[in-house]
Parts: structure tokens; C-alpha cells; sequence
């Protein structure tokens, strides 16, 4: 079976304005790098747009009807200092939701072994009730919950390994005891949450906060001791990627020293444990990644794991 890349070009179209980090360029030079000839045995899909069935699993619809009602005709209307919307950030917000459930259904029915989702504006930092950190609608929760309610999969894992902490993902997850979270990120840093003490209603939350230059040693630590551990324990149905590359290097919003072999080992590492204990399901979706070199080669790293037979 292939590995499934899914992504839709009015993901492109969610302009940030000036010199926003979070802007069209990133994805398209995770695109661009996907073009070369060793990703052509990619099956690639377009992203449907999130149904609102699909979103209010996840945010209630008062919440989803406020963020459109803000889709500016012009211009950018500011959520706040960080997350700006533009004429075609609903779009754009709705096919990466809706890709990421596209990418469930595809891999649960055995049409891919894994997928890969490029959207963006990313979502692992928009609670429930709260769209913020360039984030609109949580698209790893709204898949996780695509996973349950479509397809029977009660216990759903996602592993995020942005540099900052998920704090949507978590907020969300928190009550629910067949709901896993995971995180490496910096602490302290945005937004702040993620602390090692943060551990859900059920046990059911793991944060692995790193110091300010940790290098793929630390990363590999966490994953290897703590992370891989607890989700052996918690046998998912299911594993999500909250796949973030700004933990890399070179990226400006971050003091990490991760590489692109780093993102490639824990890739394996993840595989592995899917191969175990959920017949290889994994549904990986881009979130952070400010630098265009890094984030590019990152994914690709990434996605050439996820192809390896």
C-alpha cells in the first residue's frame, strides 16, 4: 500500500500578512521538495472541505460560526496578535480539517498504509473554545474523533513533537480517558502549558518538557523512556503525528538543536510501535516549521520513512 499525501491548494491561500511566520511559503516549500523523483510513488489526494458534522465533534458550533463570521472580504481581521484571518482563511481552514479527516478514512480502509497531511493554518494550539498560536480548528483532534465516531477506533494517540506545547490538543483530550497526548516541546516557551506535572484526568496526558538547546539526544530520551512506554500502555486503535519541525536547528522561533536524521529515527521509532499495536495506522499532519530549508527537508526526511516498506 502507498503512503497517501493529502493537501489542497487553497491551503496557499490563508494569507498572514508582512512578515508572519506562519505564511504560505512554508507549505509550499514542503510542496516543492515532494515534486522530486523520490516521492512519486506518493499517492496524492486533494483535501475535501471539513463537514461541520466533522468540526463540532471537536468545537461547538457557536465557536465555528463566530470564526466565519470573522472571514474578512478584505484585509485581515486580527483573533489576536498571532492569528489573523483573510478573505480565504475559512477555506483554507476547513480543507485542513477536512484533510486530515480524508486521511483517516483512507488509511482505516486500507487504501493507504499511512498518510501525510500538508495543510495549513496548523491547529494544535486551538482549544475547544479558543482559535490561537496561527491556529483555527484542532485538525489532529477532528481526525482523532473522524477515527471514533466514523470508524470505531475508540483509542486514539497523537504524539507531537512541534516545539511548542499543544495545548489545544491537550484541553481537549484531557477528560477523556481513550484520548492520549504526548509532547516533547521547549518549556519554557509558547504558550507557556506542557509542564511534566500535566498529566490529564485519566493519566492519559504525557509532557516532556526540554531545556532551551536540547539536541536529538534529550528528544530521543524522552521518546525512548517516557513517551514510547506510556504508549505501549495505552494500546491505541489509532497514532496521529502532530508532526511540527521547529524543534530543527535552524528554526528562528526556537532554541532546539533537532536535524532532519532526528525527525527520520523517531519517525521509525513511531512506526514501529503502529506496526505493533494498530496495524500501521498512522495519520501524520504538518504543524509548525519556520524555516523553509529545514521544515522542507524535514518532511521529506519524514515522509521518506513513512514510504519505506
Amino acid at each position: 500500500m502507498p503512503t497517501l499525501l493529502v493537501s489542497h491548494h487553497d491551503c496557499l491561500e490563508h494569507e498572514t500578512g508582512g512578515y508572519h511566520p506562519e505564511n504560505p511559503d512554508r507549505l509550499r516549500s514542503v510542496l516543492q521538495i515532494l515534486e522530486s523523483e523520490d516521492f512519486f510513488m506518493l499517492h496524492r489526494e486533494e483535501a475535501p472541505r471539513a463537514t461541520l458534522e466533522q468540526l463540532t465533534r471537536v468545537h461547538p458550533q457557536s465557536y465555528i460560526d463566530d470564526i466565519m463570521s470573522h472571514i474578512p472580504k478584505q484585509g485581515y481581521y486580527a483573533i489576536d496578535s498571532d492569528t489573523p484571518l483573510s478573505p480565504k482563511s475559512g477555506e483554507a481552514a476547513l480543507r485542513a480539517a477536512g484533510g486530515v479527516c480524508a486521511a483517516v478514512d483512507a488509511v482505516v480502509a486500507r487504501q493507504a498504509r499511512n498518510a501525510f497531511v500538508a495543510v495549513r493554518p496548523p491547529g494544535h494550539h486551538a482549544t475547544r473554545t479558543q482559535p490561537m498560536g496561527f491556529c483555527i480548528f484542532n485538525n489532529v483532534a477532528i481526525g482523532a474523533m473522524q477515527a471514533r465516531s466514523i470508524h470505531g477506533l475508540g483509542r486514539v494517540a497523537v504524539i507531537d513533537w512541534d516545539v511548542h506545547h499543544g495545548n489545544g490538543t491537550q484541553d481537549i483530550f484531557w477528560n477523556d480517558p481513550d484520548a492520549f497526548y504526548a509532547s516533547t516541546h521547549q518549556f519554557p516557551l509558547y504558550p507557556g502549558t506542557g509542564s511534566a506535572e500535566e498529566t490529564g484526568a485519566h493519566n492519559n496526558i504525557v509532557n516532556c518538557p526540554l531545556p532551551s538547546g536540547s539536541d536529538g539526544t534529550v528528544f530521543m530520551e524522552a521518546l525512548d523512556n517516557r513517551i514510547i512506554p506510556a504508549l505501549k500502555n495505552f494500546r491505541p486503535h489509532i497514532l496521529f503525528i502532530s508532526a511540527g519541525f521547529d524543534a530543527h536547528g535552524r528554526d528562528p522561533l526556537a532554541n532546539m538543536k533537532l536535524t532532519v536524521k532526528d525527525y527520520a529515527e523517531a519517525t521509525r521509532k513511531l512506526m514501529a510501535v503502529a506496526d505493533s499495536l494498530c496495524g500501521g495506522r498512522i495519520v501524520s499532519v504538518l504543524e509548525g516549521g519556520y524555516d523553509l530549508i529545514a521544515t522542507a527537508s524535514s518532511a521529506a526526511a519524514h515522509i521518506r520513512v513513512l514510504m519505506e516498506n
